[in-house]
């Protein structure tokens, strides 16, 4: 007999022992035939349950939307979805952002100053400070983790930018992404941007390819999304409260929205940006919004007034306006189709909307002419004017990634100067919000002038919901809100601020708030100067900035620079800023160059990459790091005749390189950007059979953006050779992954189409070797 025949011997005769043998088969007493007896009534394990009544949360955030944007605070951009809930709402319109976006989305969700949870600058940008390595601890739940504990469904739709850039590969860990902050369900993308036309789609926790749909547009794509969601919540758990996020894309690069919409807005802004700021004044002031014996502000000296430009100049300037109008015009209509949703379903009434209008000001990142590109300022090209025209008729669209110049970011902060990134200006931090809540709001139409910053919201929607803030989350102690609810101001326009005292710093940009008072430092550099290789002005360290002070209550518009004229209070705002800036874990302020040493990585300490099979998606991080140093590809693989496709690709149209097959012929192609395009080709196709074939490329120098020579091998035979100008610098793609086999999102030139990228032959192992 086996091993396993013996095993299962024993077990049948275990068995029947014990059912022949009356001490073995029942405990002692005869139950037969007797009820058992227990000491509870059935019960079941139970779900939380939300307070009596609680009401649904949408939050709405779009991205880098300044204060003089929409037609609700009397920007030139009709906004009717934003006007409609202002209308049945409050407008806050002294609420106020980070200046920057990760930043403000960390304090959004979490109710923490940005820096306590450790987001004092963009994920892209982490140093190993406390309080800024860009990792959410633990010990600040979110404010979706809070809600489903309370009993609430929750989702997310859009832009994240919060989960650091080391846990954005498919190894995860999966904690600082949506899905591992609180949100049952996510659909949208990770990083700062994407592409509104080819996106960088994520779903929970996988990749997602685009569908085939030339009517394609990232901001239709989460609306229908959000609606489809809400429809299924509602109809699986109708007495359930969900709590959404919806976080659009628009108005951050690129500017894209279908040509329909681009349409709408031509000639709409050839009067140029002052004349354009000057009319938002006038109308802020007219409808109450700011008090009308304001002065508006005047132009910081690094802009160039309008009618210092020439006929071409202008041309495309407007034209980049127009871009930027329609994109955000876009996304509001299709936010509109969510409320409407809401509306459908009766659950509209019950639902506290929050609409922020930005999660900074504008963005000068454009520079001073805008750009096709918005890579260029990231991998170092060096994008012409003449460039930049010659795309006109592409901008919108998605062949090009525009952004539009710096002197429209100021005036779409009207009436404030400066912009995005300039945390102690309210040009970078003062953003339209309107909150709507039928049920419970009924003082509709008015306006809030209670100081509000974006840390705020999460207590407030705590406060509204009835759901308290838990000291432990999952056995965790949890650190202290920082926000103060604005519940107090519902039912009281004049009730005084609770919030006496904010803190401020970003980029290296810093002030406090304190009753009624601003003090803070003017930029050391230009928005347009952070780009990788620009000169880092190091040397200009914190103690070495000038101040402003400005007495908000008297001069709303920050016009009046009292820091010469009063010492005394300047001072007195300084020793705060220092004291707050120790207790939030503000300090050191540093540049982000300084400190990245040691950061976490998946792929930055490795020089030997190995593939053998198809991926795709993989994130930079985990990727090989090719940026300032020579490597070799080599592909060891299968082929019959008239070979094609994709054997190794990074990035894509906006920047990356490509090994492929075309009719059998080995080609590397480098897309350092716009004009910036190299490609090498073997003079003849693979015969059938295996081979192994080498993109071999030897840098001129050890740094990044170098040129160099790309040599093209076949079974160690050198058939091809050339030379790249030059090569990226910074961030290979923080819109697009690693993809071995094939292309996802864009190709990296045109020579082949994601959709015929797959390589036709069978790939045995790629090595890819750094040196």
């Amino acid at each position: 007999m086996t091993r396993s025949l013996r095993v299962w011997a024993a077990l049948l005769a275990t068995s029947a022992l014990t059912c022949a043998s009356p001490g073995l088969a029942q405990p002692a007493g005869d139950t037969v035939g007797k009820t058992v007896e227990t000491s509870h009534a059935p019960r079941w394990p139970s779900e939380p349950t939300a307070p009596k009544s609680a009401p649904n949360v949408l939050v709405i955030m779009t991205d880098d939307v300044g204060y003089g944007v929409s037609s609700a605070f009397g920007g030139p951009v009709p906004t009717p979805t934003f006007d409609a809930l202002a209308s049945n709402g409050l407008r806050y319109s002294r609420f106020n952002t980070t200046a920057l976006c990760s930043p403000t989305r960390a304090s959004l969700l979490t109710g923490r100053e940005p820096h306590n949870v450790n987001m004092g600058n963009v994920t892209n940008l982490p140093t190993g400070y406390d309080g800024y390595t860009t990792v959410i601890p633990k010990t600040a739940a979110t404010i979706a983790e809070i809600l489903k504990e309370g009993g609430y469904n929750t989702a997310m739709l859009g832009k994240g930018h919060v989960t650091p850039e080391w846990e954005m590969s498919p190894a995860g860990p999966f904690d600082r992404w949506p899905t591992g902050l609180g949100f049952e369900y996510f659909y949208g993308f990770l990083s700062a941007d994407t592409s509104l036309w080819n996106p960088n789609l994520v779903e929970n926790e996988k990749a997602v390819e685009q569908p085939d749909d030339p009517t394609y547009h990232f901001e239709k794509d989460i609306a229908n999304h959000a609606i489809g969601w809400l429809q299924a919540q509602h109809a699986s758990a109708p007495g359930k409260p969900f709590f959404m996020y919806y976080a659009p894309g628009a108005a951050h690069t690129p500017h894209q929205a279908p040509r329909e919409w681009l349409d709408k807005f031509k000639g709409r802004f050839d009067q140029g940006w002052d004349k354009v700021r000057e009319e938002s004044f006038e109308r802020q002031k007219a409808m109450g919004l700011i008090p009308k014996d304001s002065v508006l502000s005047p132009r910081p000296a690094a802009l160039p007034a309008w009618d210092t430009l020439d006929a071409e100049h202008k041309k495309v300037a407007a034209r980049l306006m127009e871009a930027y109008a329609a994109t955000v015009a876009y996304s509001d209509f299709q936010a509109g189709r969510v409320i409407q949703a809401l509306r459908d379903s009766g659950q509209l009434d019950n639902t506290m909307v929050v609409f922020i209008e930005g999660d900074n000001g504008s963005s000068a990142e454009g520079g001073l002419d805008g750009l096709a590109f918005e890579q260029s300022s990231i991998t170092g090209h060096k994008e012409t004017f003449a460039e930049l025209a010659s795309h006109y008729d592409d901008i919108g669209g998605p062949n090009v990634y525009n952004h539009f110049p710096a002197p429209w970011a100021w005036a779409m902060n009207s009436p404030y100067p400066w912009w995005k990134q300039i945390a102690s200006q309210a040009g970078g931090t003062r953003n339209g919000m309107v909150i709507s809540w039928p049920a419970r709001i009924k003082d509709v139409g008015t306006f809030r002038v209670q100081y509000a910053h974006v840390s705020d919201i999460a207590p407030t929607i705590l406060e509204a919901t009835g759901v308290k803030a838990p000291s432990t989350v999952q056995g965790i102690p949890q650190q202290p809100l920082d926000g103060i609810s604005l519940a107090y101001s519902f039912a009281a326009p004049k009730a005084a601020s609770q919030r006496r005292t904010q803190v401020f710093e970003m980029m290296e940009n810093f002030g406090v708030y304190h009753d009624g008072w601003m003090a803070g430092t003017l930029p050391k550099r230009m928005a347009w100067e952070v780009g990788v290789g620009e000169d880092r002005k190091l040397g200009i360290g914190p103690d070495s900035r000038k101040w402003t002070l400005f007495n908000l209550d008297k001069d709303f518009t920050t016009a009046n620079d009292l820091a010469t004229s009063n010492p005394a209070k300047l001072k007195e705002m300084q020793d705060l800023f220092w004291k707050e800036a120790a207790a939030n874990h503000i300090l050191p302020i540093h540049d982000y160059s300084e400190g990245a040493q040691g950061r976490p990585t998946l792929g930055g300490n490795r020089s030997h990459f190995v593939y053998r099979a198809p991926l795709s998606h993989l994130n930079e991080d985990a990727a090989p790091h090719t940026i300032g140093k020579s490597f070799t590809i080599d592909a060891d693989v299968d082929v019959g005749t008239h070979a094609k496709g994709v054997l190794v690709t990074q990035g894509g149209r906006f920047g990356g390189y490509a090994f492929y097959l075309k009719n059998g012929m080995p080609v590397f192609h480098y897309n350092a950007v716009g004009s910036d395009e190299f490609t090498i080709r073997a003079p003849s196709a693979l015969s059938a059979g295996h081979h192994k074939v080498t993109a071999a490329f030897k840098a001129d120098k050890a740094q990044a953006g170098s040129g160099g020579t790309l040599t093209i091998s076949i079974d160690g035979k050198p058939v091809a050779s050339g030379q790249i100008g030059r090569t990226i610098r910074g961030w290979m793609s923080h819109t697009e992954g690693f993809d071995v086999g094939m292309d996802t999102i864009t190709p990296v030139n045109g020579d082949y189409t994601v959709a015929d990228s797959r390589f036709s032959g069978t790939i045995r192992q790629i090595d890819i070797d750094l040196k």
